[in-house]
């Protein structure tokens, strides 16, 4: 499928389903089948910002801060519970061994949630290459949510998260439908030359 033809208000990967809001600025999925070819490409929502990072309109500043404060509010109350996990393998009386061992699994599984989430944040994930074991990581994600948590409070610091992403692949689709659209409006003896240079 084209850049021209592909919907505005299908979520990105990770499920972003705030995108097709209309007051987050995206179009809906009506106005996608018929004004898209028109207006060429149309940007992606990201998650909890729809389209308002395009302009950065729509409280796109105000949806940052919700974010990151949001993020490290859960990622508190998440380190909170945990700590009274342990607690309960402190009174429980299980030993040092098995304390160390659940705290640093715990801090692995972070870690590897973090660098995770981070890397969808800056670069694409391709379906077809995903393989069992990358779906056997969604426990440790599940696991470790306390890193993708920071990952999303680091991340919304600079920018929304994923936007630097989607900003590159957002114009790079846009040059590719203006040179499309240069090529269908030019010159047709130009077009006609072309061609039978190709032939």
């Amino acid at each position: 499928m084209s850049d021209e033809q592909r919907s505005p208000a299908s979520p990105e990967p990770g499920g972003g389903a705030s995108g097709g809001d209309a007051s987050d600025g995206g179009a809906t999925a009506g106005g996608a089948s018929g004004g898209t070819e028109r207006r060429g490409p149309e940007p992606e929502p990201i998650r909890f910002f729809g389209t308002t990072w395009v302009h950065h309109d729509g409280g796109y500043g105000l949806r940052r801060a919700g974010v990151a404060v949001g993020s490290l509010a859960l990622a508190a109350a998440g380190a909170a519970v945990l700590r009274f996990a342990f607690q309960g393998l402190e009174i429980a009386d299980v030993g040092p061994f098995v304390g160390i061992l659940v705290v640093a699994g715990f801090a692995i599984c972070s870690a590897l949630a973090f660098r995770r989430t981070w890397d969808g944040f800056v670069r694409r994930r391709d379906p077809a290459a995903e393989s069992a074991a990358d779906r056997s990581a969604q426990s440790l994600m599940f696991i470790g949510f306390i890193g993708s948590l920071l990952a999303y409070f680091c991340r919304s610091l600079v920018e929304a998260p994923g936007e630097r992403m989607h900003r590159a692949e957002y114009v790079a689709a846009r040059a590719r439908y203006e040179r499309r659209r240069g090529a269908r409006t030019g010159n047709p003896a130009v077009r006609r030359s072309w061609a039978k240079k190709r032939r």
